[in-house]
């Protein structure tokens, strides 16, 4: 009922919406008379800004149609070498018709990224997608809104996401490297454990980033409402049906914008603030700033609804039970050993001021994976940086990329010989 009531009120605001638009732009537009009026800038951004509060914010595109290689600018296009029900394996091809450009790109690694299934799209890895594409061939995962899949396409579980991710590391073949971030990490663990465990290839490197391996360590808010709630709580008060206007009409989900109720409460100071400085940058004509605020919002307000099944089951398994950690995790009837990966290199990366996964918890990864060799395990603290900062942003261009493209490529083959060192201050061995 709640969902329905929540699609009601979205409807009787979008004209409203559209209103507030027009009316921003007739106070601004430098031909129209009302622009010349006193308050005409005051009125036009607090339109402008009823207008953002007021509109369904859709998934935005990724919107990479180049990269530079080398110094060289190459054209990027996205293409889609799977797609399943709840996923597509996105592939962002570059193409050159440089000779050089082109030798280099033969060589470079290729990097699988696990996005999260937990709230934003994928799309909010833009920016570690637009790093990776200097140095490699990037594939990542495209989650699908569960409102959009049809019920008819059955129940999404954990489990079937780790089966996900087996097959796209398949797919790409035993070259890969994968980075999953957030919460993709125990999942991504657990599909590669299995691998090894059948004897099968396993990906030449795993960075970890910023995920609750283990959400007993330094326990975030976060992490304590699904550890303090029971899972029948979780199941009468965060899931509801689908409405009849989507195609997943009727099917359980964690709807997206209970989710974003839940990002801003946990800040809602520093939103609050966030908008009332976009205010006053409109007033002052501070387009840059007003700018970025909106691409920040575009894609913090977008958010997708979770199958119920794959959230509740995630809750159980790694909030309330630890299965990973306390060895008891049974996936499509096989046990989880990630002491059975051996021949891939870990690297765990966690930021200073993280408040969704606390100080230790991906560092934990290291001390289940006890089959890889102390001299390929290495672990990245990111200081001053928040939980958003580890792969996006300033900090993540300039502090972590360099150290996680070093890292994949001392452990690519024949590429490792040419690698260049990670940096002392950051990076160091898990002893």
């Amino acid at each position: 009922m709640l969902y329905q009531i929540y699609e009601t009120q979205r409807a009787l605001m979008a004209p409203f919406s559209e209103f507030a638009s027009a009316t921003a732009k007739l106070y601004d537009h430098p031909l129209s008379p009302f622009a010349h009026t006193p308050w005409a800038q005051r009125i036009s951004a607090s339109f402008d800004l009823m207008h953002r509060l007021a509109k369904e914010y859709e998934k935005p595109a990724f919107g990479i149609t180049s990269a530079t290689v080398d110094g060289i600018e190459v054209a990027v296009q996205e293409q889609v070498p799977i797609k399943k029900p709840f996923c597509r394996l996105l592939r962002f091809k570059r193409f050159t018709d440089n000779p050089r450009a082109l030798e280099v790109m033969k060589s470079q690694p290729t990097v699988l990224v696990v996005a999260p299934l937990s709230g934003h799209h994928a799309t909010l890895l833009r920016d570690t997608v637009k790093s990776l594409l200097h140095d490699h061939k990037v594939f990542i995962t495209d989650w699908t809104d569960a409102r959009m899949v049809p019920a008819e396409e059955g129940p999404f579980t954990l489990d079937d996401y780790v089966a996900y991710v087996q097959e796209f590391i398949r797919h790409i073949g035993p070259e890969v490297h994968v980075i999953s971030v957030c919460q993709p990490t125990v999942p991504v663990l657990a599909a590669v454990s299995l691998l090894a465990s059948n004897g099968e290839f396993t990906p030449r490197t795993l960075t970890m980033m910023g995920g609750p391996i283990d959400a007993r360590r330094s326990p975030t808010a976060v992490n304590n409402l699904a550890m303090n709630k029971s899972h029948s709580w979780f199941e009468t008060n965060v899931i509801h049906r689908v409405p009849p206007n989507y195609p997943g009409a009727g099917r359980p989900v964690y709807p997206g914008f209970l989710q974003h109720t839940g990002f801003v409460a946990m800040n809602p100071d520093r939103h609050l603030n966030s908008h009332y400085d976009y205010f006053k940058h409109l007033i002052s004509g501070d387009d840059d700033n007003a700018e970025a605020h909106r691409q920040f919002y575009d894609e913090y307000n977008a958010v997708l609804d979770m199958p119920a099944e794959y959230y509740l089951d995630t809750i159980k398994t790694v909030f309330q039970d630890f299965a990973l950690v306390n060895g008891t995790w049974v996936v499509n009837g096989q046990l989880v050993r990630p002491q059975d990966i051996t021949t891939s290199a870990l690297m765990t990366v966690e930021g200073e001021l993280d408040d969704i996964s606390g100080a230790g918890q991906t560092r934990a990864a290291h001390d289940l994976c006890t089959g890889i060799p102390a001299g390929r395990k290495f672990h990245h603290d990111v200081q001053g940086a928040g939980h958003y900062g580890i792969f996006s942003g300033r900090r993540w261009r300039d502090v972590v990329y360099p150290d996680v493209r070093s890292f994949i490529l001392r452990h690519n083959g024949d590429a490792a010989a040419t690698a260049p060192k990670a940096a002392k201050r950051t990076v160091r061995r898990v002893k």
